[in-house]
């Protein structure tokens, strides 16, 4: 069996002092409207295992998903919603960066961006919050299908220009509909788990400002 088809739900949480404190993570994150529950439900080969909205930002809590053998998958809060109060807003922006700066049970991150748009301002923050970690993050721009030929190398190319100094990110195309992408995705996360072993550390909290 394939890495995320063994992917099964195992919690939800709406904040940071009830998170797991066991087991390795790897973290999906995207804008809102970018394809990150499809992307999910694409790799795991399941119709719904990660909820689908048509309402940008109705899904605003951390939901765990667990490969097995204390390996889990993170989906994040979709941000740039623009239909919840702002104070909702602030309040996902503050845990999401405390959780992609600190969380040291997080091993890697899975960025999603729309093929159309990427590397807009909030992906940016993205990156800035979780770079300084110095942890790996693959960039998936879905909804390739809706892009040419020409296009997709212009997006490809373009992302990866951006990041050509750092050996740590990475950039693939990504299609939900044409099932594009998988075996790069599941290739790419099954390194970063391979490459990791839970140090003892893991199982309780570590103090300070990390968040375990």
């Amino acid at each position: 069996m394939s890495l995320f088809q063994g992917l099964q739900f195992l919690t939800t949480v709406n904040d940071l002092k009830t998170l797991p404190h066991e087991g390795l993570e790897v973290a999906f994150a995207g804008r809102s409207n970018a394809g990150k529950s499809s992307a999910i439900n694409t790799l795991a080969n399941v119709t719904r295992l990660a909820y689908v909205s048509k309402t940008p930002g109705r899904t605003q809590h951390i939901n765990y998903f667990d490969f097995g053998n204390e390996r889990r998958l993170v989906d994040l809060p979709g941000y740039g919603y623009a239909e919840v109060p702002e104070r909702v807003r602030k309040h996902w922006q503050g845990l999401l960066a405390q959780y992609l700066s600190h969380r040291d049970n997080l091993i890697g991150l899975v960025l999603i961006m729309d093929s159309r748009r990427p590397l807009t301002e909030l992906d940016r923050n993205m990156l800035a919050w979780f770079r300084p970690t110095g942890k790996p993050i693959h960039c998936v721009l879905t909804k390739s299908d809706k892009l040419n030929n020409q296009e997709k190398v212009l997006a490809l190319r373009t992302v990866k220009a951006e990041f050509a100094d750092d050996a740590m990110i990475t950039v693939q195309l990504f299609s939900s509909l044409k099932k594009q992408g998988v075996d790069e995705v599941e290739r790419v996360v099954g390194s970063w788990f391979a490459a990791s072993q839970e140090p003892q550390s893991l199982a309780e909290p570590t103090g300070g400002d990390s968040i375990s």
